[in-house]
């Protein structure tokens, strides 16, 4: 079992570099897990997220490396119920676009530093339009559904796209939930509404999947 994970207080700091020391504490953080740890986690990643996608017909979704919370679990539970999963794929002078899971042996990697893609069509960014769940990769998520992601951005930009009616999550490790303190934000990133984690779906604070759960239970708020 890993350590509890204790990120630093960053008040002060400006907003690029507050994420930069975030992102190195997790990172390390994440890279304290043994490989049978993160084989375990991702089956139990993969139960709780089929729970949450729902009837969803299509997912957008990520292939998980080094010591992210493993997807493949997922991608293929999806593929077995015959949901069509959207991944991240480059395309023509290395253009960010989607491509549809087609199992994990058509998975390869198509440029250094890049996760495994799909060999088929290169769709648009705007096929996650598509999409009736999306679940995007994390460092952390705070109780308002602010993420810490990588730094690409990539995931900001294509959030900005989709119907804020879409259900979105982030998957993470159940530590990686931070509920002490508000993650640094800036006018580019995007809130998601809900996490996975290998015990729970969390639904964040004030966001659309909370009140569409509340009002089918018929709770007021």
């Amino acid at each position: 079992m890993s350590e509890p994970l204790r990120l630093p207080l960053t008040l002060g700091l400006e907003v690029e570099d507050a994420k930069a020391e975030l992102r190195k504490v997790v990172r390390e953080h994440r890279r304290s897990r043994t490989a049978a740890e993160l084989e375990r986690l991702g089956h139990e990643l993969a139960s709780q997220a089929l729970d949450a996608v729902g009837d969803a017909r299509t997912v957008a979704l990520y292939v998980s490396t080094g010591s992210e919370p493993p997807t493949l679990p997922l991608l293929d539970a999806l593929h077995a119920r015959r949901i069509r999963v959207l991944l991240p794929a480059l395309g023509p002078g290395l253009e960010r676009r989607w491509a549809l899971y087609l199992g994990s042996h058509d998975l390869a990697q198509q440029a250094p530093g890049r996760p495994p893609e799909p060999s088929g069509e290169r769709l648009p960014p705007e096929a996650i339009t598509r999409a009736d769940v999306i679940i995007t990769p994390a460092l952390a998520v705070d109780g308002l559904g602010n993420r810490l992601g990588q730094g690409g951005g990539w995931y900001d930009r294509m959030l900005k796209l989709v119907d804020p009616a879409t259900p979105s999550f982030s998957m993470l490790f159940d530590e990686e939930l931070v509920d002490t303190q508000l993650l640094p934000q800036d006018e580019m990133d995007v809130r998601v509404q809900a996490v996975i984690t290998p015990t729970r779906v969390f639904l964040l604070e004030g966001s659309r999947l909370q009140h569409a759960t509340l009002e089918k239970a018929g709770v007021q708020r």
